[in-house]
């Protein structure tokens, strides 16, 4: 089953499976405990180097988190969610650059949310997030993707970074 191709029924629920897993998970770790750490409502914009720079890495993060998810669901026909991955291995758009941008996608975010609110402890909970993300990708998902992928996911490995962005190797 290829990208352009899938039936419209199927497309559709492929749509509905990345719109509920971007609530429940980039949605909860991105927004919601956020600004929950944060401790109250969002303050009007102020218009200093911080809250802009803010806004700025808000909306950078936000807009690489959904340009990898379309790559996921219209190339890889699968969602961001571990339980149901991409059928094929994405190594276009953003993931051409980086191994894990929709994980540095969503610290971008987190960052922002730091930066805006002018909060410490939303860099404190950024850190601990990526330590998380971190251990899942080496123990969890690295393999599972060396398993599904083989040569083509080892060779990826060899010219794609895990965490820094970088022109491709090859």
């Amino acid at each position: 089953m290829s990208g352009g191709n899938a039936p419209w029924s199927e497309t559709v629920w492929l749509l509905a499976k990345n719109v509920l897993f971007t609530i429940l998970v980039p949605g909860v770790a991105g927004v919601y405990l956020p600004l929950r750490i944060a401790g109250g409502p969002i303050p009007r914009p102020a218009w200093g180097l911080r809250p802009v720079a803010g806004i700025m890495l808000l909306a950078f993060g936000t807009v690489g988190y959904l340009w990898c998810q379309w790559e996921f669901a219209t190339f890889g026909r699968g969602t961001p969610a571990p339980i149901d991955p991409p059928k094929r291995l994405v190594i276009r758009g953003l993931h051409r650059y980086v191994r894990n941008p929709i994980y540095l996608s969503a610290l971008t975010v987190v960052v922002g949310w730091a930066a805006y609110l002018s909060s410490p402890a939303l860099l404190l909970y950024a850190g601990a997030l990526w330590i998380g993300f971190h251990a899942f990708v080496v123990s969890v998902e690295e393999p599972d993707l060396r398993r599904r992928f083989g040569d083509a996911y080892a060779q990826y490995c060899r010219d794609v970074r895990r965490w820094m962005p970088a022109k491709p190797r090859s």
